[in-house]
């Protein structure tokens, strides 16, 4: 059975308002992995079925090829 992946959908205005936890910094939304990626902290947070999962726990280390 195939996992389908449904597409990263953040309300713009969400998304003005979300900061990296750890940099407080800004996030950028990659669509294609369905993630938002804090450049300072060089992580990127899962987003789950429209929901950002800002738990540091969860995000995974980026590294300089990452390019959203």
């Amino acid at each position: 059975m195939s996992k389908t992946r449904r597409s990263a959908t953040i309300d713009p205005k969400l998304l003005e308002l979300l900061v990296c936890p750890l940099t407080k910094g800004p996030l950028e939304l990659d669509v294609e992995k369905n993630e938002l990626i804090s450049r300072l902290a060089n992580l990127a947070y899962p987003v789950r079925d429209g929901i950002p999962i800002m738990l540091p726990s969860e995000a995974r280390a980026t590294d300089a090829d990452d390019k959203v």
